[in-house]
């Protein structure tokens, strides 16, 4: 696996890119050695978190961990990391394609699956142009942590969302 590490408010030492490496290295039975992995160390007050993000073809492989020490949150990642392959390997390696990243040792061996994701309600509502910031609006008096709208700047069909520490997000659709 190739490793591309950064840091943001953070100098990144041997000693945490050997820890990364090391830890994430774990993971080189499931991916193909040419396979990249983005890994953002950061230091945010007293929060230590990593992020790590792996495109496959066709998905991206991504978890975040925050705790008070980088180290904790390196083997915090990988453990979720691990369990996302072992839980949606049947979603994520469609065998024409994906299969292209993934270890064939992975691909073969069967992993019990602990909950399939099924859909059990279908909501449909009526949509009206509005602003980006109406649609915030209207989220946070409906009580939800998103909304869909029909953006009336761009004529498309996008998302708000609530972040950490009480701002917001936009999800705009590329095509």
């Amino acid at each position: 696996m190739k490793f591309i590490i950064s840091g943001k408010n953070i100098t990144v030492s041997q000693g945490l890119r050997t820890a990364v490496e090391d830890k994430l290295g774990k993971l080189e039975r499931y991916f193909t050695p040419d396979t990249e992995v983005i890994v953002t160390l950061s230091v945010e007050k007293e929060r230590q978190k990593i992020e790590v993000t792996i495109p496959v073809k066709g998905n991206i492989i991504r978890s975040e961990q925050v705790s008070n020490d980088m180290y904790v949150s390196i083997d915090l990642v990988e453990e979720v990391i691990e369990r996302q392959l072992r839980k949606y390997k049947n979603k994520i390696v469609d065998k024409q394609q994906a299969a292209a990243n993934f270890q064939k040792e992975y691909i073969d061996k069967d992993y019990e699956e602990e909950d399939e994701v099924k859909i059990i309600r279908t909501k449909k509502f009526g949509i009206k142009p509005m602003y980006p910031e109406d649609a915030c609006v209207q989220m946070e008096l409906l009580g939800h942590n998103f909304f869909v709208f029909y953006n009336a700047e761009t004529d498309q069909v996008n998302v708000v969302y609530k972040r950490k520490g009480n701002t917001y997000g936009l999800i705009e659709p590329e095509f």
